[in-house]
């Protein structure tokens, strides 16, 4: 009689629904392994629409494009002289538009550039600016969504869909709630978001407290957005050596 095969080696068992908590379970534990190794202590996080390009037919976002990669390069270089020992990097979803821009400016400031990818039913490919033992692909949102807060310094969003949305919403939930300490959360494009987000309507209605619009802060340029991060982080990261 033939052996039969170790639970951890059958794939039919692994994808099935009895071995759910076993997925779930390696979707905290391969990062939390690949982070500790590469020596990941802080991250700030980019979102954005996965939409636009360099490229773009649209000049203003042609424009966010630019200014994402720019304001990932001039975090990723103010870190690099002032926090030598740092365990920083710059995160992102991991696919195009903006992920993509932030994980370029990543790499050309020489700092770690991390991508949390997610399978989706029309595949989402890892842009070619994550470094390869920093690339990862979740099937839980919840894992991921996971993994994009815990290491958190700042979290820094540009204009985007329903994706953006969803993650813009959660941060400040959790804030707001007190599941998770406070940190700048960055609105890049204040004329979209103020557009995009009725937030005096919803203080006005008392469907949340005046101070809740404080939880974010609004940036118009890369200059205004390293202004706002920069005090924040040089209390958060380590010590300069």
């Amino acid at each position: 009689m033939k052996r039969a095969k170790k639970a951890y080696k059958d794939p039919a068992f692994l994808n099935s629904p009895s071995a759910r908590t076993v997925r779930i379970l390696a979707e905290y534990l391969h990062p939390e392994s690949k982070l500790k190794e590469v020596g990941i202590r802080h991250t700030v996080v980019f979102y954005g629409s996965s939409r636009i390009s360099e490229n773009d037919p649209d000049p203003e976002n042609r424009k966010y494009y630019l200014q994402a990669e720019e304001l990932a390069y001039r975090i990723g270089m103010w870190v690099k002289e002032n926090h030598r020992n740092h365990g920083f990097g710059i995160c992102t979803g991991g696919g195009p538009g903006i992920m993509e821009a932030a994980n370029r400016g990543a790499r050309r400031a020489g700092v770690p550039s991390i991508g949390f990818n997610i399978s989706l039913p029309h595949e989402q490919i890892p842009n070619d600016f994550i470094d390869r033992e920093l690339n990862f692909e979740f099937h839980y949102f919840f894992m991921r969504k996971f993994w994009f807060m815990y290491l958190a310094k700042a979290e820094i969003f540009f204009p985007g869909g329903f994706g953006t949305m969803d993650e813009l919403f959660e941060t400040l939930t959790l804030i707001q709630t007190g599941k998770k300490k406070p940190l700048p959360v960055i609105l890049f494009g204040r004329s979209h978001w103020e557009e995009t987000v009725n937030f005096p309507r919803l203080v006005k209605k008392g469907y949340i407290s005046p101070e809740d619009v404080s939880l974010f802060q609004y940036a118009d340029s890369v200059e205004e957005a390293l202004g706002k991060l920069k005090p924040w982080l040089e209390k958060h990261l380590p010590e300069k050596h």
